[in-house]
């Protein structure tokens, strides 16, 4: 069984949009979702620079816009073939599923990242990638500097979040036997410091009816497949000051029988991250990266 990957804030590179935008139709979408999220997004995904492109604002809609661009595409992926998303990227995997129209997930994405933006300049908080070490240890370290555990992404990766000084203390000193590297983010994501970014959300929320899933979706809350779509909605909401649980989502794919991942555009994380947390059991991965590597998607689905 194969499922769908829809990646989250850090993989967006410069120029992302470019290939994709040789389809045809692909343009006229991306300024029909333009409109909805505010947002010249072609420009955005096709000639902005990388520091341009970092803003939370403007990254997480460009990485909704291009996961959905690419999932289009998809011609051989089984209808039933389950689907998750990493934080943002839940969004992504929420249009996948049918939860959401493309153009809803998109402006929701726009809507999340400027309020995360905004709560993020109320006051100094950072992140932080701990590498190695025992998980449970590490979460219980984590919170004795009074920092969350906001991505628990398996495969030996935790990520720090909460107040800038008490990032840079862990920095300055790991816990033994792990390696401590500083991200560069606006802020706290994922944690009660996003709590105005919530509140906006769910009101923009609340004028959207979602539908129920048509396809196995998994929640970044508890790996656990969603089969109301007011649920997952709600979900996402809470998702903004909640912890990322990429590791259960992992443990929910297995569970689900998958045995190959295709990561959608802009690819890579989450296909390293399943590599090394679940060798043996998922044996064929793909991070889509470009529309010439679509004619490989349906050998590794079939």
């Amino acid at each position: 069984m194969t499922a769908l990957l829809a990646p989250g804030q850090g993989s967006q590179a410069p120029g992302m949009f470019s290939p994709w935008l040789e389809i045809d139709g692909t343009r006229a979408k991306l300024e029909r979702w333009s409109e909805r999220a505010g947002l010249d997004l072609v420009h955005l995904g096709t000639e902005a620079d990388a520091e341009t492109i970092q803003d939370t604002a403007i990254t997480q809609p460009l990485i909704v816009a291009l996961s959905l661009l690419a999932y289009e595409e998809l011609e051989n992926v089984p209808a039933d073939a389950p689907v998750a998303g990493h934080s943002v990227g839940e969004l992504a995997a929420a249009a996948i599923a049918g939860v959401l129209s493309a153009e809803d997930a998109v402006a929701l994405a726009a809507v999340r990242g400027a309020e995360m933006a905004k709560a993020c300049a109320i006051e100094p908080t950072s992140m932080a990638a701990v590498m190695l070490g025992d998980p449970e240890q590490v979460v219980e370290w984590l919170a004795g500097h009074g920092l969350t555990a906001a991505n628990r992404n398996g495969a030996g990766q935790i990520v720090a979040s909460g107040a800038k000084d008490a990032i840079e203390g862990i920095v300055a000193e790991p816990l033994e036997g792990t390696k401590v590297r500083p991200l560069k983010v606006a802020g706290a994501f994922h944690t009660s410091y996003m709590a105005p970014a919530e509140d906006a959300l769910r009101e923009h929320a609340a004028s959207i009816t979602p539908a129920d899933p048509t396809r196995p979706l998994l929640s970044n809350a508890d790996g656990q497949v969603i089969s109301s779509g007011a649920e997952y909605l709600e979900r996402l909401i809470k998702q903004v000051t909640r912890p990322v649980r990429w590791d259960l989502t992992m443990e929910g794919l297995v569970s689900l029988g998958v045995t190959s991942t295709v990561e959608l555009p802009p690819a890579g994380t989450l296909t390293g991250l399943v590599k090394r947390q679940l060798k043996g059991t998922v044996t064929k991965t793909i991070a889509l990266k470009t529309p010439a590597e679509l004619a490989t998607i349906g050998k590794e689905a079939e």
